[in-house]
């Protein structure tokens, strides 16, 4: 078949076709990493004509006039004919640079051009998450701030606990990102670039080029890093850098995943109670066969991919551990999936979150008639104590209030009934003395603890400065298409 239905003849992968951010999918795209070879060539040569090299003015002119004009349909086939990606590309570039072709990738392995642009990607791609990331944590940090003082009932063993509030809550999910955003920031600080090392990572190649000259191959190195904005090389490396550096970026992305998981488990949860929802647009159909119901699609979609993202670092672990002595090719193949995938995942999860944070809907008087029907049970203490300050015996307290208790819950779980404890506490003349003191005994906002006050101090010296660096970052709203 010709013509724009070409694309639906063959597999597309969901990540790019159906979810991915167009600045994420194109740092991974064939456009990105070809003309990023053909950056790195330049800097090669542009550095190592300023060391002394015989290469001229006009080789270096000729490259950068066609550092973007790839023949992909010539580049295809001299992969075809040679079975080596990089060579296809150097004959590609050659071709439309023929004066400069006697020195393209002078002195170079194919792993000065592949290492060190997956290592721009994983920067960039680092880049682009980091404030997708900050964006996150401010939509969260003003619904917490917003919901603060919120009384709802905690659970534990997902059977209802101590009351928190709805923003302590938040503040949990919060914690965990604030966590991934440094170790995020962390692992892309950390990385380095490979630069100019040769072969099997000794250089030799161009200490021939240098004649012997040890400080203009070291220099050489740290012009080439400087001109791909890094501040630092690795000082050893085999033919390739040490892939404990992918298992590093791939660890942080995956405890990413695993946060989020958390949160929009959480969500759903929540969902099912009627107590929060996430955002629901006026058209959306939440079911094909029951018109009424509103699903949390977008929590749910953040689930599966979040699965996705925690399993893909098992692929940098086994791929680290078997390259044998200076490098083995067993790891190419899988690095084009593994390193592009979780990428993409991450910023489809973030994105996704974002656009969930930006909408929550909190549900108050359903989270109050929850609350009403476990409170009487919580406030038992509490009533006891009451009792023995107006000049009650504690023991004969805790039994009558163990009785009603007892009578309340048979109402509830056997008849299906509200649970009836404060009227039947109401009705018991033994309680007579408390009974004014009532109300104010089962005021929810005297259960929730220093929730409040902990939401104000955990936001004020954790989250927000967390997020000053990407302050001119934070106006962008996310619309999910699907």
């Amino acid at each position: 078949m010709e013509g724009s239905g070409d694309e639906f003849m063959k597999y597309r992968s969901p990540l790019v076709s159906r979810y991915a951010s167009k600045e994420m999918a194109y740092n991974f795209s064939d456009r990105k990493k070809f003309t990023t070879w053909r950056k790195l060539w330049i800097f090669l040569a542009k550095a190592e004509k300023a060391l002394g090299l015989p290469i001229t003015d006009a080789q270096v002119s000729e490259m950068e006039s066609h550092a973007d004009d790839i023949d992909f349909v010539m580049a295809a086939e001299e992969e075809k004919k040679l079975r080596h990606d990089v060579m296809a590309h150097v004959h590609t570039f050659a071709h439309c640079c023929p004066t400069a072709a006697p020195i393209i990738h002078l002195g170079a392995t194919s792993c000065y051009v592949g290492d060190n642009t997956d290592l721009i990607m994983l920067r960039d791609g680092f880049d682009i998450l980091l404030p997708k990331l900050a964006r996150v944590i401010d939509r969260l940090a003003n619904f917490a701030e917003k919901y603060a003082d919120q009384p709802t009932l905690g659970f534990t063993h997902y059977q209802p606990a101590q009351l928190t509030t709805v923003g302590k809550r938040a503040c949990l999910w919060l914690q965990d990102l604030v966590m991934d955003m440094r170790n995020l920031q962390r692992a892309r600080e950390d990385l380095r670039f490979r630069g100019v090392k040769g072969t099997t990572g000794t250089q030799a190649s161009f200490l021939q080029l240098f004649q012997g000259d040890h400080e203009k191959v070291e220099e050489l190195d740290r012009k080439v890093t400087e001109m791909a904005g890094f501040k630092k090389s690795y000082l050893v490396t085999g033919q390739t850098y040490s892939r404990k550096v992918d298992v590093d970026s791939l660890c942080v992305l995956a405890s990413l995943g695993a946060s989020v998981h958390k949160i929009c488990t959480d969500i759903r949860l929540l969902a099912n109670l009627k107590e929060i929802e996430e955002p629901f647009e006026k058209e959306q159909i939440g079911s094909s066969a029951m018109p009424y119901k509103r699903n949390p699609m977008r929590a749910e979609r953040c689930c599966s991919l979040a699965r996705h993202l925690m399993a893909l670092v098992s692929d940098p672990l086994q791929t680290a551990s078997v390259q044998w002595l200076e490098r083995t090719l067993d790891d190419s193949a899988n690095r084009r999936i593994s390193l592009p995938e979780s990428f993409l995942t991450a910023d489809i999860i973030l994105s996704t979150l974002q656009n969930i944070t930006e909408g929550l809907v909190v549900y108050p008087k359903v989270i109050e008639r929850h609350i009403r029907h476990e409170l009487p049970f919580m406030a038992t203490e509490n009533i006891i104590m009451a009792m023995v300050k107006a000049g009650g015996n504690r023991q004969d307290c805790h039994e009558k209030i163990r009785v009603l208790s007892q009578q309340a819950a048979a109402v509830v779980k056997q008849e299906g009934g509200d649970n009836d404890l404060l009227a039947r506490v109401q009705a018991d003349p033994y309680f007579t003395p408390i009974l004014g003191q009532l109300d104010s005994v089962l005021d929810p906002k005297t259960f929730i603890g220093r929730a409040p006050q902990q939401v104000t101090r955990f936001l004020s010296e954790e989250v927000r400065p967390v997020l000053e660096p990407y302050k001119c970052k934070m106006d962008v709203k996310i619309e999910l298409e699907l």
